[in-house]
């Protein structure tokens, strides 16, 4: 039965043609022989013969257009018996047409009784080809036995799509509901949760099908979670309704808005100074498909740049961020060019700069996320502290009028290897700034942005999402948070307010991020705000539990923005200025030499020596003074 699965389309709906053709005489001569003795049948069988040419012929046209062979036959239920009813009825016109017009003959029942032949013979044929087909089709295929979890319109419905798969056998249901259980639904027993391991035993189930999408998410992985443990494969599918568009699909969170969490405007001004700073020029983004990086391409887009440079190290961020650029309806006439590269590559950064005249550049670019930097130190150096040096030398030589840094309150007495990194960068950006005559070198330092890669939004999100537990590093740690938004918007304002200042030895600019948020308090707010309850020792019948599990590596319990006291006002209400000392020219020349030759040889530990001598905070404050005065020396 090999060639059943060669057979094209064509063949068969060829052959279910042939089977309703053949069957309609068939049909007819089976009603003779109800009606009458062998003997007299065969008799009034041979006078008519008009008659089994027209219920042939009948059948032969009216299969066709009603498109019963096109019905598959594991489709063949409610609407294929309809059409099939309708294709006898047809056959019958035939017989009364030879009756009245040919002289044809048959009793009275003998029509009725046809009609109820032929349609009870097309269906009991239709579900024999079936039965055929499947098991062609099982041949040599193990079958998996499979439980549905849920006996609502959900199940049921996943229950009769399934029961003609070739390689899946629903053997019961599993549901909480007292008022289904021990029903039999679609053929199948529906069984309470407390039988579940008998049940799994006995049908030798390895896969369960949750299908209760009314239930809440919380404890949809409840029961996974239980089911898991079981060593059974588990699957979790939405309503029909949801499948086949009839309900719209809602996150139970929605995308974070300014002011869900923090209680804080966000900033919509389009400033003379930025405008002035952008528009018409070509920009540089580095790090364009990062979180950051991407939404500073979007704000951009406002002030009307010529030209931005996407630069990116990720191919696919570089090609979601472009792909996003090139549809923006607001984007028309603004040219947007995607560069695949890094800023550590000294002749990239060169020629790109040359080839496209760049005017700004914001230098997003780097290894953020604390416990990978910590675990990868050469590489976040090279990145945060080399990348930004060989990005800035660039900049001075090419004559690109602006250079951004885009930095962390992470950079301030830093306990970690990334935010080391990035007060390094501060040195080197704030060097740079002494050298020139003709770039303007600055810094913009903030906080955290909800909803950036990696960033605890979206990881609270995805643990709400899977049940809980929300897993937290501290109950007391608090962090600086702004919406990306925001951040962006600001940059690029404090970008405009620098210009505006005319040469300088370089700002830095620290964003005003108000107080900052207990993460406790923050996982909390987003479990209620999804509809959940936390669980707690005060509230043990909550949905969703808040887990500690201890500071990561390098982990600050609180983040701090300045390293001296003192800010300066600016025209704008949100963006301030500081004064911090860097490093001298002599130290920003021994610290990046020494760096280079730790990671020319790989030396992790010779690196980080290299952050404790420079970096205040990382290191013992007697070790750096000490370094210092030898270098001096």
């Amino acid at each position: 039965m090999w060639f059943v699965g060669r057979l094209s389309r064509l063949q068969k709906q060829a052959i279910f043609l042939a089977v309703d053709v053949v069957l309609a005489p068939l049909s007819l001569l089976a009603s003779y022989y109800l009606l009458f003795h062998p003997a007299i049948a065969a008799q009034m069988i041979g006078q008519a013969t008009l008659g089994f040419v027209a219920v042939t012929v009948f059948s032969a046209i009216g299969s066709p257009l009603l498109g019963i062979p096109l019905i598959k036959l594991k489709a063949y239920e409610a609407v294929g018996a309809i059409k099939t009813g309708l294709l006898a009825l047809f056959a019958a016109l035939g017989l009364w047409l030879a009756k009245l017009y040919a002289g044809f003959s048959l009793p009275a029942a003998g029509t009725p009784l046809f009609l109820l032949i032929f349609v009870i013979s097309m269906v009991l044929s239709r579900f024999a080809l079936l039965s055929l087909l499947l098991s062609v089709l099982r041949q040599g295929q193990v079958r998996r036995n499979v439980l549905i979890y849920g006996a609502g319109n959900t199940g049921t419905m996943l229950a009769s799509a399934l029961r003609s798969h070739e390689s899946i056998h629903v053997v019961a249901f599993v549901d909480d509901s007292a008022a289904v259980q021990g029903m039999t639904l679609m053929g199948l027993k529906v069984y309470p949760a407390n039988q579940l391991e008998r049940i799994v035993a006995r049908y030798d189930v390895e896969r369960v099908l949750l299908a209760m999408p009314s239930a809440s998410a919380a404890r949809q992985a409840a029961i996974a979670r239980d089911l898991v443990s079981r060593g059974l494969d588990v699957h979790a599918l939405p309503s029909f309704a949801q499948l086949v568009g009839t309900e719209v699909i809602l996150d139970t969170l929605a995308p974070v808005s300014p002011g869900v969490y923090l209680g804080r405007d966000p900033v919509n001004d389009l400033r003379p100074e930025a405008s002035d700073a952008y528009g018409g020029k070509t920009v540089l983004v580095s790090g364009a498909g990062g979180s950051v990086g991407s939404e500073l391409c979007r704000q951009l887009i406002r002030y009307r740049p010529a030209r931005i440079v996407l630069f990116e190290v990720s191919e696919i961020a570089l090609y979601t961020i472009e792909r996003e650029m090139a549809g923006r309806v607001d984007a028309e006439g603004i040219s947007f060019v995607p560069v695949l590269g890094t800023v550590t590559e000294s002749r990239q950064v060169r020629a790109v700069l040359s080839e496209y005249k760049v005017d700004v550049i914001l230098h997003a670019a780097a290894y953020k996320h604390v416990p990978l930097v910590e675990a990868n130190p050469i590489a976040g150096l090279v990145n945060n502290v080399l990348g930004t040096r060989t990005l800035a030398e660039a900049a001075l030589e090419e004559g690109v009028k602006r250079f951004i840094l885009i930095s962390t309150d992470k950079a301030v007495r830093p306990t970690n290897v990334m935010g080391a990194s990035k007060r390094m960068a501060e040195f080197v950006v704030q060097d740079m700034a002494r050298r020139s005559t003709t770039t303007d070198f600055s810094i913009v330092r903030f906080g955290n942005v909800l909803g950036s890669s990696g960033s605890v939004v979206p990881l609270f999100r995805e643990q709400i999402k899977m049940g809980g537990p929300v897993t937290l590093t501290h109950e007391d740690v608090t962090r600086y948070f702004m919406t990306i938004s925001e951040a962006a918007s600001l940059v690029l304002i404090a970008g405009g307010l620098s210009m505006s200042r005319g040469p300088h030895e370089g700002d830095l600019f620290v964003l005003d991020m108000g107080q900052p948020i207990r993460i406790r308090d923050l996982a909390e707010r987003m479990i209620k705000a999804a509809g959940y309850t936390v669980k707690s020792a005060e509230n043990p019948d909550g949905q969703i539990e808040v887990s500690v599990i201890g500071l990561r590596p390098g982990e600050k319990l609180h983040e701090e923005l300045l390293i001296q006291p003192g800010m300066l006002t600016t025209p704008h209400e949100k963006i301030l200025r500081v004064q911090e000392r860097g490093l001298t020219s002599m130290e920003m020349s021994s610290a990046l030499r020494e760096l280079r030759n730790a990671v020319a040889v790989g030396n992790a530990n010779a690196a980080r020596r290299v952050l404790e001598a420079y970096v205040e905070g990382f290191g013992s404050h007697d070790r750096v003074i000490a370094h210092r005065e030898q270098v001096r020396s």
